[in-house]
């Protein structure tokens, strides 16, 4: 891939629940600070994606941030930046299967039954399954497809609400009526919140070892990514800011799960909720499109070094497709899809996404100067703020976190001791 390509996969990394869901919520949280919010998530990103960047140009191999811990920092930092990656991607990948079951029998008019929902979900699981193990051609072009027609329907959501609210009536920005603590206590946790919606910009260096001139095309493509990204989000808050006030946005965030929807409903544009409904469709198709890709890299580099089964780390003598690897991706999925909403997602996700940020962080300053590409101090801004961050996530999600990192330790314990031979001294 060029820059151009791996720039796709990056808007379809980060296009999809963050910015159809969350901005809704940390607006309801914050009111106009939360453009603030926006920008500030995502320099954050922006300097945890330079990390990452920097270690994909020095170490370009599939695997990220698992490659990574395991090379500059220890073997546990590694295994367990990796695993709580795959746990946490696993999750928004079930729930953007849901999400796309949910918008596709809405749109049809048909009931949400738990069993017709799981079964559409499921489906687009097997769909985006077999379109991936058709190797990395077919995945660039349904990627490009899905993030056209994605992007279009924001495009059309931000022209709308410009053209349509000044007749209709704008609300005025304000800010949510707090204390000053309060306030800055929702600003903090909508920004940790919004961190997670840039996530996907990240996921770009995980592909390395199919990025043609990587030193060049990852940074490039990263900024791209992430410059594209701010300016929809920001545009995107300000109408929906404008169009239905603070709270309400809020509102239709977390009662409805379609806060968008709900703003293109005031516009009174025939069919313009089909259109965002479409491509709302399409955002968590290309959700779950890069999860399944950078997750089997992933499993891919794990099994290389024993850390999963071996049968895990096979290629494709064709076109080096890591076929089992996307079929355990995809299984452990469908598994989760069974179970339906996963109510937790996005908070265990920002849990895993700032775990992972001082990871690489501390990875990242290991660089010598001569293998830097950017400032030092991008790295500590990038460290300092992970830490900070995480203490605005709830603690039961801190909990859930750390055991199951203490269950990825015993499992990598196991897994190393069965390997280890009786002329090991170890």
């Amino acid at each position: 891939m060029g820059w151009f390509s791996a720039t796709i996969l990056g808007l379809a990394s980060v296009i999809g629940v963050g910015i159809f869901v969350s901005v809704g919520i940390a607006a309801g949280l914050t009111g106009a600070a939360v453009i603030g919010a926006l920008v500030l998530a995502g320099v954050l990103s922006g300097c945890n994606s330079l990390n990452l960047a920097q270690l994909a140009v020095n170490h370009p191999v599939s695997g990220g941030i698992y490659e990574y811990g395991y090379r500059y920092l220890t073997p546990w930092l590694g295994f367990t930046g990796g695993w709580i990656y795959l746990l946490g991607k696993i999750a928004v990948a079930a729930t953007a299967a849901l999400g796309f079951a949910g918008y596709v029998l809405n749109t049809l008019g048909l009931n949400q039954d738990h069993t017709l929902l799981v079964l559409v979900a499921e489906s687009a699981v097997f769909l985006l399954t077999f379109i991936i193990l058709g190797g990395m051609t077919r995945s660039k072009v349904v990627a490009l497809l899905t993030v056209s027609v994605t992007i279009s329907s924001l495009l059309f959501l931000i022209i709308g609400g410009m053209v349509t609210l000044p007749k209709t009536g704008f609300q005025p920005l304000t800010f949510i009526e707090a204390n000053p603590f309060t306030q800055v206590q929702h600003f903090l946790e909508s920004v940790a919140l919004l961190f997670v919606a840039y996530n996907g910009a990240a996921r770009i260096s995980m592909l390395g070892e199919e990025v043609t001139n990587p030193e060049q095309n990852i940074p490039r493509a990263i900024f791209t990514t992430l410059g594209t990204t701010v300016i929809l989000y920001v545009a995107v808050a300000v109408v929906g800011l404008g169009c239905l006030g603070a709270t309400a946005f809020g509102r239709a965030a977390t009662e409805q799960a379609a806060p968008l929807q709900v703003v293109v409903e005031k516009f009174g544009i025939v069919g313009g909720s089909g259109l965002l409904s479409m491509g709302a469709i399409t955002a968590t198709l290309s959700v779950l499109l890069s999860v399944i890709l950078g997750l089997s890299r992933m499993l891919l580099a794990m099994g290389r070094r024993g850390d999963m089964p071996k049968i895990i780390a096979q290629l494709t003598e064709k076109d080096a497709t890591p076929i089992w690897a996307i079929v355990g991706v995809a299984i452990a999925i469908a598994l989760l899809v069974l179970t339906g909403a996963v109510k937790t997602t996005w908070s265990f996700a920002a849990f895993g996404g700032l775990y992972r940020s001082v990871i690489v962080s501390l990875a990242a300053l290991q660089l010598s100067e001569e293998e830097r590409l950017y400032p030092r101090w991008v790295t500590w801004v990038s460290l300092s703020s992970g830490f900070f961050l995480a203490f605005w996530i709830e603690w039961q999600v801190w909990l859930i976190g750390f055991g199951l990192i203490g269950v990825g330790l015993i499992w990598h314990s196991v897994a190393k001791q069965s390997q280890r031979t009786p002329a090991d001294p170890c």
